[in-house]
């Protein structure tokens, strides 16, 4: 894992310098599925030694999956991805652009995703945990599945995705073992309520694929409860309370005389 880390932040070195920008290529895959483009990101990873920019969602339930490096990896990278797309009945387009124009990367959501990335994450998020996502048209649909899931097995509930066209995504992690039987759970509540539309259950999510899910804010920080006083006054008399020195036990009287 540390060498592929460290392949992926040479993919993104390279692809920021002018003088190496005609040796990489970038590769793009179309679904109209949340868990169909994760579950095709997640193959093109696998498959080449590309870096995964990121989705870029432009409604209607069309999402596109950005890779980024060598011209051959990029292009292995689409092919498997196209085919896994496919596959799912959800592939709209592929495409592959060898040499790329730098003013093509500059007006694309590219070159800033590469440069966040290379700069490291702020925060830590939860890894090695397997990753399951369950796609309904219509919110109610997805909020069903979603505490489905979480009634049937010790998983968590990560985030939600809406993409358009009334398709919401409930994203879950947890144990590969338990990540299943959720999804099973989910899938069938969103029969039962509304429209099931697509699944996805990835077993072991690469560092990459993580860092573009999106998360709950509670997955990236502990956060503390709040305990707001009563009124403002309670909450001036405690701060202003002064501090009494406790005597020294030793200088007490051995013996207390208690007065009749």
């Amino acid at each position: 894992m540390q060498a592929y880390n460290q392949r992926s932040m040479d993919v993104i070195q390279t692809s920021r310098r002018q003088d190496n920008w005609k040796d990489t290529a970038l590769g793009l895959v179309s679904t109209r599925s949340f868990p169909a483009i994760v579950g095709t990101a997640d193959m093109m990873l696998k498959s080449a030694g590309v870096y995964l920019v990121g989705y870029e969602k432009i409604g209607s339930g069309y999402c596109t999956a950005i890779v980024r490096g060598a011209i051959a990896d990029v292009r292995l990278a689409v092919e498997s991805g196209a085919q896994t797309a496919e596959q799912f009945g959800q592939l709209v387009s592929s495409l592959v652009i060898p040499r790329p124009f730098p003013n093509l990367e500059v007006i694309l959501p590219i070159t800033k995703r590469l440069s966040k990335l290379a700069e490291g994450s702020a925060y830590s998020r939860l890894s090695r945990l397997a990753v399951g996502l369950v796609e309904t048209r219509g919110f109610p649909a997805m909020v069903g599945a979603a505490d489905a899931m979480l009634k049937a097995a010790d998983v968590q509930l990560g985030a939600y995705e809406t993409i358009g066209a009334g398709l919401c995504t409930a994203i879950i992690r947890g144990s590969v073992a338990n990540v299943a039987v959720a999804v099973e759970a989910g899938m069938h509540e969103a029969e039962r309520i509304g429209e099931l539309n697509s699944v996805m259950v990835i077993p072991r999510p690469l560092d990459e694929l993580e860092d573009t899910l999106p998360v709950a804010s509670c997955w990236l920080e502990e956060r503390q409860p709040l305990r707001l006083p009563i009124n403002v006054k309670e909450k001036e008399q405690v701060v202003g309370v002064e501090l009494v020195e406790l005597p020294d036990l030793a200088k007490l009287p051995s013996k207390v005389i208690e007065e009749p």
